[in-house]
C-alpha cells in the first residue's frame, strides 16, 4: 500500500506583515496613494507622506475582536491597535517598494482572486462580510490588487532565492528524529456528504443542498456515479458536498489517529488502498462518499522515505521565508520615512520623555 507520511513539525512563528481577515484568503491593505484626510479620519501613521487612518486600525481591530477575547484593560487594546499599526506600517512599506519596482497585477487576475474569495458564499452573503469589514466591492478590489502584488514582489525577491540543501535536510532529521516517530497509525480522509434536510450552512460552490430524504438519495447517487466515471474527487467535494467544514477544502478530514475513528469508519478505510473511493456509506447524519488519500503507518520513519525528506525542506523553507521577510522588511523600513503618531500620542499621554529628544 502507498503511505502518505505526515510529520509534526514546530515551526517558528510566522511573520505576520499580511494581516488575515474574515474573508479568507483577503489581505488588508492601507490605502495607497496620497491624498487628504477623509472628512473627522484622523492619521495615526506616515510612511514617506503616505497616510495610514485610525478608522483602518480600527476597522481591523474589530475584526480580530470577533476572533479572540476583549482585552482585559485599556493599556492591552491600544497595545493591539499598535501592533496592527505596525503590521500596517510595514504593508505600507512593502506597497511603495512594489510601486518602485513596477510589479502590477492584471484586471484578470483581481477577477479571478474576488471569485475565489466570493466562492464559498451566496451574494447577499458575501455582500454581508464586506460590510461587517467596512469595504465596498471598489475597496475589495483594490486591496485584492495590493495583495496580488505583494505576493508577486515577495516571490520575487525573496522565495525565488531560497535554498535548502541535503546536507541541512540531514542534520535537521538528526536533531529532530523524535518527530518523525509516529505513535499510531493514521488515515488522511475525505468525504462527500450529503444531508436530507435544508441547511442554511451550506458552503459548497454550487450552493447546492438537497432537502428531503430522496433528493439526498438521488443527489449521492449522481455524485457517486461522477466519481466512478472519472471526476476529481476534491472538485465534487467543493461544488456539491454538504459538510460546511470540510466542502471547501475538497472534503479533506484531515488525518485521523486509528483510535479516534468509529467502528463504522474504521471499517470503511480499511477497506479501502491509498487513493480508493468507498461505496455510498449511510449514516444518522446522511450519505458519505470517503476517499483514503493517504495513511501515515506507526514507527520511525527514516530519512530514506522521500516524503520525510520533503516535509522537511518544507519546513526549512518556510523557516527561511520568515527570516528573510523579517529582514527584508526591516531593511525596507530603514530606508522609508515613517511617523508612527499613535505611538507618540501614547509616549506623550504615559509622561514619558520622547527618545528622538
Amino acid at each position: 500500500m502507498t503511505k502518505t507520511i505526515r510529520i509534526h513539525i514546530f515551526v517558528a512563528p510566522a511573520l505576520r506583515a499580511l494581516l488575515p481577515v474574515l474573508i479568507p484568503g483577503l489581505i488588508l491593505l492601507p490605502a495607497c496613494g496620497s491624498r487628504k484626510p477623509p472628512a473627522g479620519q484622523e492619521v495615526w501613521a506616515e510612511v514617506d507622506d503616505q497616510p495610514i487612518y485610525r478608522e483602518q486600525v480600527e476597522r481591523l481591530y474589530r475584526g480580530r475582536q470577533t476572533q479572540t477575547a476583549d482585552p482585559d484593560t485599556p493599556e492591552e487594546a491600544l497595545s493591539f491597535k499598535l501592533n496592527i499599526l505596525d503590521q500596517l506600517i510595514n504593508n505600507q512599506i512593502l506597497v511603495i517598494h512594489a510601486s518602485h519596482s513596477r510589479i502590477t497585477a492584471s484586471e484578470a487576475e483581481v477577477d479571478a482572486k474576488v471569485g475565489e474569495l466570493k466562492s464559498p458564499y451566496t451574494p447577499e452573503e458575501f455582500q454581508k462580510k464586506l460590510q461587517e469589514q467596512g469595504l465596498d466591492n471598489d475597496g475589495l478590489r483594490k486591496e485584492v490588487r495590493e495583495n496580488l502584488i505583494l505576493s508577486k514582489l515577495i516571490n520575487k525577491d525573496i522565495i525565488s532565492h531560497i535554498n535548502v540543501t541535503d546536507a541541512e535536510i540531514a542534520a535537521y532529521y538528526e536533531k529532530n528524529k523524535a518527530n518523525f516517530n509516529v505513535a499510531e497509525t493514521t488515515y488522511h480522509i475525505a468525504q462527500v456528504q450529503v444531508t436530507p434536510r435544508p441547511d442554511a450552512e451550506i458552503r459548497n460552490l454550487k450552493n447546492d443542498d438537497a432537502k428531503t430524504p430522496a433528493a439526498a438519495e438521488h443527489k449521492i447517487q449522481a455524485l457517486y456515479e461522477g466519481l466512478m466515471r472519472g471526476e476529481d474527487f476534491a472538485t465534487v467535494a467543493q461544488e456539491y458536498s454538504e459538510d460546511p467544514s470540510t466542502a471547501a477544502g475538497g472534503g479533506d478530514m484531515g488525518f485521523i489517529p486509528a483510535s479516534g475513528l468509529n467502528p463504522a469508519l474504521k471499517q470503511v478505510v480499511n477497506s479501502l488502498k491509498v487513493g480508493q473511493i468507498s461505496n455510498i456509506i449511510r449514516s444518522n447524519i446522511g450519505f458519505h462518499i470517503f476517499k483514503l488519500l493517504g495513511v501515515e503507518e506507526a514507527g520511525q520513519h527514516t530519512l530514506a522515505d522521500l516524503r520525510v525528506q520533503s516535509a522537511i525542506r518544507q519546513t526549512l523553507r518556510n523557516e527561511k521565508e520568515q527570516l528573510l521577510k523579517a529582514a527584508y522588511i526591516e531593511m525596507l523600513r530603514n530606508r522609508s520615512k515613517v511617523v508612527n503618531h499613535l505611538a507618540e500620542e501614547v509616549v506623550k499621554a504615559g509622561g514619558m520623555p520622547n527618545p528622538a529628544g
